[in-house]
């Protein structure tokens, strides 16, 4: 892989970011463009990428949800995403027939979970999970080293949690589902729900205490089912430090004391964790997908 540079995009509700290189220490050129239609969007992408030739491969971490069956006809394709004019736009097939190298494709949450898996916080955790809490609540999961794919793709955002409708009547934003995870602890939930920007709320607001709340039943749930080493847990919403303490106690108070693992009895802080590679880690995993591909490639 020596002399080998890789591409990466981090496609996010807000913007694209873009990077070449090959890791944490060796990114060369980076920019990012803010995301309007799909056209103008992915032509800056493209225009930057193609002015760094050659790359071996490039990878694209994306908000979804998308295809990721490579048998499928609309692989690398968005599917039912909410954003307007996003909806079954085909991303990877437009890099790979531009620039002619093999494309990795997946969501941008387990592109962050690779990411942080190989550098930064879930180095020697398998299984490993990425938990991110910003416009939307979304979970990537590496197990055996490898993305978890299935039917389509985790979507921790979505699970339904346990609620109290009388303390909070709330009814949720999410278009499909009202008050999943999402729809009850995304920033734009708790902007609705309260009327202000999250990070406008003092610290002793009790919006902070129900965040907490919702997000360590949501990991509690992750928690059960796929027994993560380590979780990381990032976004917007996590930004300012002091969520995530609130969140650890929690989780230890909703677990309740069934799983007797040292990490849950004392060493929370230590298995949740914030993540490690800061606001590069989507695009920073968009290039190890990548490093992947070109591995792969015949």
């Amino acid at each position: 892989m020596n002399g080998l540079m890789f591409g990466g995009i981090e496609g996010g509700g807000s913007k694209f970011v873009c990077a070449v290189g090959t890791g944490p220490a060796d990114v060369r050129a980076q920019m990012s463009v803010p995301t309007t239609r799909p056209e103008e969007t992915l032509d800056a992408c493209l225009r930057f990428l193609a002015g760094h030739q050659p790359l071996a491969a490039m990878g694209i971490a994306t908000f979804g949800p998308v295809d990721l069956d490579r048998a499928s006809p609309t692989w690398g394709f968005t599917t039912t995403t909410p954003k307007p004019g996003w909806a079954n736009v085909d991303l990877a097939g437009r890099f790979r027939r531009a620039l002619g190298v093999p494309v990795a494709f997946d969501t941008d949450v387990n592109g962050a979970a690779i990411g942080e898996h190989r550098w930064g916080a879930g180095r020697d955790c398998d299984p490993f999970v990425y938990l991110t809490v910003g416009t939307g609540v979304g979970g990537g999961a590496v197990v055996n080293g490898r993305p978890v794919h299935g039917l389509a793709h985790p979507e921790m955002g979505h699970v339904r949690v346990p609620r109290d409708r009388s303390a909070d009547p709330f009814p949720g934003t999410c278009p499909y589902h009202g008050d999943c995870l999402e729809g009850l602890a995304s920033g734009p939930a708790m902007a609705r729900r309260w009327g202000v920007a999250p990070e406008t709320l003092p610290l002793d607001h009790p919006g902070w205490d129900l965040e907490a709340e919702y997000l360590a039943l949501g990991l509690v749930a992750v928690v059960a089912i796929l027994s993560p080493a380590r979780i990381a847990v990032g976004g917007g919403v996590m930004a300012s430090g002091h969520l995530l303490p609130r969140v650890r106690s929690r989780v230890v108070e909703r677990l309740a004391g069934y799983l007797r693992a040292p990490a849950i009895l004392t060493g929370i802080d230590a298995y949740i964790v914030p993540p490690a590679l800061g606001d590069r880690v989507g695009v920073l995993g968009a290039i190890a997908l990548a490093a992947d591909a070109a591995v792969a490639a015949p």
